[in-house]
């Protein structure tokens, strides 16, 4: 379990695409109390750490994960949101995070406002029906707060301090983005439909906005 605090934007060493480990990641923070065997969150999508180094880690990776997160076209030197898994008795700043993508997002635009910027993306309709203004939402781990909804997608505004804790504000129109979004409407939709008549009561959730 994650929480979407991004701790330190780490760089890509190495990538293999043959191999066990296909992703050694230079970082620092990450790493103060991490064992082998332990979660990392690496642009949201939870890896277990399979080698510990100085100065970074390796990452076991699955072919379905490569397909379908950005972890698959990612290169050497470029930068990535890294979070550890949720101690025992930690303060709990962001939201409920699994790690596990949904699925991914197209940057459509970046718009300065004053000190924020206001950050558009376009979302599949299977991930935007999950999604409420001013809900939560996992971008390449990070958990931002829902601004506006679109008919095709959702604004997120950073902050400055945001801005420079992850990759997102150097990103470019056209980019892809892991999303995750909040397990717990996804729970409340799997009830719903185990429930006579559902169908009907899902139907003027969606209508009304709220599905």
């Amino acid at each position: 379990m994650f929480t979407g605090i991004i701790e330190e934007i780490g760089s890509v060493q190495r990538i293999s695409q043959t191999g066990a480990s296909p992703f050694r990641i230079r970082c620092q923070k990450v790493l103060e109390g991490t064992r082998i065997g332990d979660s990392i969150a690496v642009n949201g999508v939870c890896l277990t750490v399979s080698e510990l180094f100085d100065d970074g880690f390796t990452a076991d990776l699955q072919p379905v994960t490569l397909r379908l997160s950005n972890l698959g076209s990612v290169r050497i030197g470029d930068g990535v949101n890294l979070e550890r898994s949720v101690g025992i008795g930690q303060r709990f700043g962001g939201h409920y995070v699994q790690g596990h993508i949904d699925g991914m997002a197209r940057v459509v635009s970046l718009i300065g406002e004053g000190t924020s910027i206001l950050v558009r993306l376009a979302l599949p309709a299977e991930l935007l029906r999950y999604v409420v203004e001013r809900g939560f939402i996992t971008v390449d781990g990070a958990s931002l707060t829902v601004m506006r909804l679109w008919p095709d997608g959702v604004e997120v505004s950073l902050v400055y301090h945001t801005q420079q804790s992850i990759t997102l504000p150097g990103k470019r129109p056209g980019d892809r983005l892991n999303i995750e979004t909040d397990v717990i409407a996804k729970y409340v939709e799997r009830l719903i439909g185990a429930i006579p008549g559902a169908d009907s009561t899902m139907g003027l959730l969606r209508r009304s906005g709220f599905a």
